[in-house]
């Protein structure tokens, strides 16, 4: 198997694994239901098998404290001298063991909420059903939670378990046990302590994230009726990751995909922004769309990829994702604003064909920043014919700038009106006559506040374009993703611009020829779900670390012609054609970048000074990690003098 293949020798260490003396089984637990869900019938308890408990030496797996985040250590260290044990728990170390940089870390500690508040100069307890403390350092935030928390939730469910537990269980297994039954995923459950460098897996984790396996925790149908969300989270990890899922996972989100619509708008707000801005955006597509839950969430787009599977073309949409997952990821995200923005400008082009000649100014004066430079390069790409459709309604060169002016700034008002129809449900059902047999439910989750956010960042194309001027901070093609991330309009505009423009060229009518000949399009007919794999996010190699495992095994039989991928195929599978095609996609990129002087250009360093660069990083390490933790912690403590002073 492909899985087999890439095994380096870190992942196989993954199989030696130390065995605690007293080990606990958590595979068949029941979850407790909400009360407003219906309890599955006769729920079984399996005894709790011993043997499942895992010890794992964090270095042989690869894992050392200098992966985690200074604000992280500062807070876990802080903890661990007050007296209390403090992991780290959930994605954050499923993320380390992948070799990928998490989004976040997790902190979790046997000390109450209130005990942390007191440690820190910055923190606050939010929440109510499950309160956590968030801890503020040096313009991070660290997450912390209690075990207290979760021993109050489980401590009615627990008590038909008690007769279960072997004598004898060591105390501290059995309260961090006891935490990993209320998580989500099998790979989701990983704790590590930092201090001991021990990783914990009390529910076959390991051997699941080995396999790239995803596996809810309890029977897949009694963790989705007792959190819905759960389905979402699901389909973002295994798009992020490439993971496949567990059979019983796979057929309880077919069975209860439509259980999200009742969740609140705000969770799914929540849920699609952590698809759409973290560099997994068209794959988390392909997925709802192939979970039935696309045309729940965005039924307008739904209809627009069904109506897509019968042409010859490849879908406007889909490039637009595509090209948007190159330019952000897990650790630089964009501000929900800039996909938002994205099917604005989508909607409207469907809904209101343009001229491509009006697309590429529209796109080349959000990039260039000037009406004037923005224009010049819109007139050099007309030579390049783009067809999509229906968004392309024909090319026209002969434009006199006044009328190109007048129909852009028009355009704009039409993307800025197009937002209503993810805002309301009126505006929604108005979009959807143009597909009268697709099913939408009317649901609308966009906050009006991120729609008039992402409507104002076309104020100045609607008032007077002529004058327009995007004022960036600087001159630098390079994305500042700190603006990026807070929604900045200038950058947003700019970033916005550089997507479309590429998604424009990278599919010209004398370029396509080769992969019109081989594949014929990129939806076949017969209602085959399949993508051209050229149209796939490329890996991002990570600057600061090593390859990931994941890329290891993508870059392994990587082909030298494109493929299709169905989207019925495994997420994994999906992943792995996604990835091989990393190389083409991006000498495409590399060659499409040199045709204008302000799109991003890679600077890469040569395996030799990389290994230089980090040989003296880990020198230096040593020290300055030293001696920066002990200045904020002794800032820190200052602050808590005074604090209690006060």
């Amino acid at each position: 198997m492909r899985t087999k293949s890439f095994l380096s020798p870190r992942i196989k260490s993954l199989t030696r694994f130390q065995r605690c003396n007293h080990t606990l089984g958590e595979r068949g637990l029941q979850a407790e239901l909400h009360s407003e869900m219906a309890p599955p019938p006769n729920p079984v308890i399996h005894p709790i098998d011993p043997s499942k408990w895992k010890k794992i030496q964090a270095s042989k797996v690869g894992i050392t404290n200098s992966m985690i985040s200074l604000p992280s250590w500062i807070v876990l260290n802080n903890l661990h001298r007050g007296g209390f044990e403090a992991y780290l728990v959930g994605g954050c170390v499923r993320d380390l063991l992948l070799n990928r940089i998490p989004k976040d870390f997790d902190v979790i500690t046997t000390a109450t909420l209130r005990q942390v508040k007191k440690k820190f100069y910055r923190a606050q307890i939010v929440g109510r059903r499950f309160p956590i403390c968030i801890v503020h350092i040096k313009g991070s935030v660290v997450e912390v939670t209690s075990f207290e928390t979760a021993a109050k939730h489980d401590k009615d469910k627990e008590k038909g378990l008690i007769s279960l537990i072997p004598k004898g269980c060591d105390e501290k297994d059995l309260i961090r046990w006891r935490d990993t039954r209320k998580r989500d995923f099998t790979i989701n459950s990983l704790i590590f302590d930092p201090f001991t460098c021990n990783i914990y897996d009390y529910n076959n984790g390991m051997s699941d994230l080995k396999s790239l396996k995803l596996r809810t925790l309890i029977p897949a149908h009694v963790s989705f009726r007792d959190d819905c969300a759960r389905i979402l989270r699901g389909l973002r990890i295994a798009a992020r990751l490439g993971l496949s899922f567990s059979k019983d996972t796979e057929s309880a989100m077919y069975e209860l995909s439509a259980s999200i619509e009742g969740l609140d708008k705000s969770r799914l707000m929540l849920e699609l922004n952590y698809m759409l801005s973290f560099g997994a955006a068209e794959l988390s597509i392909c997925l709802l769309q192939r979970f039935n839950l696309l045309h729940i969430l965005l039924p307008f787009q739904a209809a627009y990829i069904n109506q897509q599977r019968s042409a010859k073309n490849s879908p406007m949409l889909m490039k637009l994702f595509f090209n948007l997952d190159k330019l952000v990821s897990s650790d630089h995200p964009a501000d929900s604003c800039l996909w938002v923005g994205l099917l604005m400008f989508h909607l409207a082009l469907v809904n209101n064909p343009q001229d491509g000649l009006v697309v590429w100014t529209f796109a080349s004066v959000l990039y260039h920043g000037k009406w004037k430079v923005g224009v010049e390069f819109a007139r050099e790409q007309t030579k390049v014919e783009v067809k999509f459709v229906p968004e392309i309604s024909g090319f026209s060169e002969t434009k006199s700038d006044e009328d190109l002016a007048k129909e852009v700034s028009q355009f704009a008002t039409l993307v800025q009106d197009s937002v209503w129809a993810l805002t309301e449900t009126s505006s929604l059902f108005q979009s959807m006559s143009r597909y009268p047999s697709s099913p939408c439910p009317g649901l609308v989750f966009v906050p009006k506040k991120t729609a008039k956010a992402t409507a104002k960042i076309f104020d100045l194309m609607v008032e007077d374009i002529k004058s327009f001027i995007n004022d960036r901070r600087g001159e630098s093609p390079e994305i500042n993703y700190h603006l990026l991330g807070k929604g900045d309009p200038c950058e947003t505009r700019y970033v916005l611009g550089k997507i479309i423009l590429e998604s424009m060229k990278a599919c010209p009518l004398g370029d396509a020829t080769e992969i019109a000949n081989g594949e014929k399009g990129f939806l076949q007919p017969k209602g085959i779900e399949e993508i051209l794999a050229n149209n796939q996010l490329p890996l991002k190699k990570d600057k600061k670390r090593t390859p990931s495992l994941l890329n290891l095994e993508a870059k392994q039989g990587m082909p030298k012609k494109q493929k299709l991928v169905d989207w019925n195929r495994n997420p994994s599978e999906l992943y792995t054609a996604t990835k091989k095609q990393k190389m083409v996609a991006k000498e495409e990129f590399q060659e499409l970048s040199k045709k204008h002087q302000r799109v991003v250009k890679a600077c890469k360093l040569s395996e030799s000074e990389i290994s230089s660069m980090q040989g003296n990083i880990s020198k230096k390490e040593k020290g300055h990690l030293v001696n920066r933790e002990r200045a904020v912690v002794k800032e820190e403590m200052r602050k808590n003098d005074k604090k209690k002073k006060a």
